[in-house]
């Protein structure tokens, strides 16, 4: 029997087939598990069947001031309630979020607002600084902005022409929403800097956040119910897409506004936690904030791990707190996540150093995830398994985005061959995992957050006395690694560190700042090109000298 004998009169009907959008999650939630919590901030408690409603409420509110498919909706929030309800109510309307990074400066919100052309702006009043030079900057009167006046603000100013909470008063909490017509309609907008200093859009689809949020799910081996702490900001790759998988276990997101050990412990222990996610650097923190709590946790706490691998330390004092880690792997451009270091239960009676070592690497890739390999850059073979040849981590599967907004040159550039071209050195180890050797582009990873070295470098060259400078990552112990600028001056020039520091301030948000200032001549190729793997070396001879 030939194939077109199994298509001849079966069809695509909306009785067997429906275009796959983790809104479903949230409607089936709300179905099954209606006065189940599903949201806590401080004393306010929501359950899901409120959710779903204030999240229809929302996406009928934005119909009625004309929001329509396919407009975007920009949001500057913290981990609360209303960060949780846009990742619905907006994809409800047909609409796409694009959350902002919270810890950006105006110069850069500006840009991503007009680039993304945003006709709605939710924002926290802890950001009104930040937010208001970045309005003035943009000059949009057309754009709608909403206050999100949450309890727990340490301060700030409105900025907006209502607040979230009278907004949602002119929706409709039955409003009727539909599922998109396509999967592949986007869902959300997510900036990053990549390896220029020029932000790139990265686009999602329903299709990508529906696997990507069960992905999570079966991955990590999440139950039905779990309880979920935000440590992990939300604004970052829609929260590794967790305010979806939330929804589909009807678990409960537990908010948190700031990282601080002692609230983390105690609402840990208060709410009974049973995951959440995190950069090393927070891991760091409640291990070197573990007198709070001598005892430890008294009861199963799962955590994930990624923007660096952990080293030993990290997994014996997570350990002692009782908290099993899990290292995942991704980038902006694969959802959050997209490889997994699953462990086996032989590793347990192995020397903890040789614990780290194997839990350190990047693995394999993510359930949902079609393919994940090392291949050379130019003939794009898959390196052997011998753990010594390099080659680029490449990935392949649904939860790869659209591609990057407005910029098919970049997107081309990303998928060419077929594979998604992640910019990271890696090998193949004989079983089969992953393990980073170094970034090709250059790109510092600090306390989970991504910084350009071309950004900072761009900053750099404004100052009248610099000549040549260059950004190259430093370890450290609290943020696995900071910025260090190496500047040649130019003839006659005297400036300090303070004075170049001071300069960035004034360009750079707080994180991307450099923590040390190298002055002295540059090594470059014959060519004149700096040669940063010099510069790398020299970091790390001054530490082993120190």
């Amino acid at each position: 029997m030939s194939l077109a004998s199994y298509e001849h009169g079966l069809d695509k009907t909306p009785a067997n087939y429906v275009p796959l959008s983790p809104l479903s999650f949230l409607a089936r939630a709300a179905q099954v598990s209606p006065q189940k919590p599903a949201v806590v901030h401080g004393d306010r408690l929501l359950c899901w069947g409120e959710v779903y409603s204030r999240c229809r409420r929302l996406a009928s509110a934005l119909q009625r001031r004309g929001i329509v498919r396919g407009d975007t909706v920009a949001v500057m929030l913290p981990n609360v309630p209303a960060m949780v309800e846009v990742h619905f109510g907006v994809p409800m309307l047909g609409a796409v979020l694009n959350t902002l990074n919270t810890r950006l400066d105006a110069e850069s919100i500006a840009f991503m607002l007009r680039h993304g052309e945003a006709r709605v702006l939710l924002t926290d009043r802890e950001f009104s600084p930040v937010i208001g030079e970045a309005l003035r900057q943009l000059d949009d009167p057309d754009l709608l902005v909403i206050d999100v006046d949450d309890v727990l603000a340490p301060g700030g100013n409105l900025l907006g022409s209502i607040e979230y909470e009278q907004f949602l008063l002119e929706g409709d909490p039955a409003f009727e929403w539909q599922l998109p017509a396509d999967e592949w309609d986007a869902i959300s907008l997510s900036y990053t800097s990549g390896t220029t200093g020029n932000p790139k859009g990265v686009v999602y689809h329903h299709r990508g956040a529906y696997l990507n949020g069960l992905a999570n799910v079966l991955n990590w081996g999440m139950p039905f119910h779990a309880v979920y702490l935000w440590t992990l900001p939300m604004f970052h790759c829609n929260g590794w897409c967790f305010p979806w998988t939330l929804a589909a276990i009807s678990g409960l997101n537990v908010c948190l506004r700031r990282i601080d050990p002692a609230t983390i412990f105690r609402l840990i222990q208060t709410h009974r936690v049973t995951h959440f996610c995190g950069a090393p650097i927070v891991h760091g923190l409640l291990i070197n904030s573990a007198s709070l709590i001598p005892e430890g946790f008294d009861h199963p706490v799962a955590a994930l791990v990624a923007g660096a691998a952990p080293p030993a330390a990290i997994i014996e004092g997570m350990e002692r707190l009782g908290v099993n880690i899990t290292h995942v792997y991704g980038l902006t451009e694969t959802y959050g996540p997209a490889a997994i270091c699953m462990k086996h239960a032989e590793w347990d009676a192995l020397p903890l150093a040789e614990q780290a070592r194997l839990n350190g690497r990047q693995g394999m890739a993510y359930l949902m995830e079609e393919a994940m390999t090392v291949c050379d850059g130019n003939s794009l073979e898959p390196v052997p398994a011998d753990g010594t040849v390099m080659g680029e981590i490449m990935f392949r599967g649904n939860i790869v985005m659209k591609g990057y907004l407005k910029n098919p040159e970049a997107t081309n550039a990303a998928f060419a061959g077929g594979y998604f071209h992640s910019g990271d050195l890696a090998v193949l180890e004989p079983d089969g995992y992953v393990k980073i050797k170094d970034r090709s582009k250059d790109i510092i990873i600090s306390g989970g957050e991504n910084i350009s070295s071309l950004e900072v470098e761009d900053v750099l060259y404004r100052h009248p006395a610099v000549l040549v400078a260059a950004i190259v990552a430093k370890p450290d112990e609290k943020w696995g690694e900071i910025p260090c600028a190496f500047i040649e001056l130019k003839e006659g020039s005297q400036v300090t560190e303070e004075d170049i520091l001071a300069h960035c301030r004034q360009h750079l948000a707080r994180y991307k700042v450099p923590r040390c200032v190298c002055f002295g001549a540059i090594p470059k190729t014959a060519t004149g090109k700096i040669q940063k793997f010099a510069l790398r070396q020299q970091l790390r001879s001054s530490d082993a000298l120190q």
